[in-house]
């Protein structure tokens, strides 16, 4: 794992609000590559991981709906869902998806 990501990782965790991570990879099936959180746990883990791998696959196949076979498409690179409990950001790129569930009230 690339230096600058383990940072990122161990920067996240020590937040206060941060409940927890997933590392996912990319591709079919998603599988978990690290995550840290009870939350992320066991089942619930696996059933976030899918969430978001879904999540992250269905933005990104609207944003190319718009742009067609366009070169220049964009390419999704942060996502922020916020519901009445908490936040979900998921930053997906070329290797992994980053998702990273925070208590905003924290």
């Amino acid at each position: 794992m690339p230096a600058d990501l383990e940072h990122t990782l161990t920067t996240l965790s020590a937040h206060r609000s941060v409940l927890g991570y997933l590392l996912l990879s990319r591709g079919h099936p998603v599988s978990i590559i690290r995550h840290s959180g009870v939350v992320f746990e066991g089942e619930q883990g696996r059933k976030y991981a899918s969430v978001v791998g879904k999540i992250a696959e269905s933005v990104q196949g609207g944003m190319e709906e718009i742009y067609g076979n366009d070169s220049e498409a964009d390419e999704v690179r942060f996502m922020r869902i916020r519901t009445r409990r908490h936040e979900i950001i998921i930053s997906p790129d070329e290797r992994y998806v980053l998702a990273v569930l925070h208590d905003p009230a924290s």
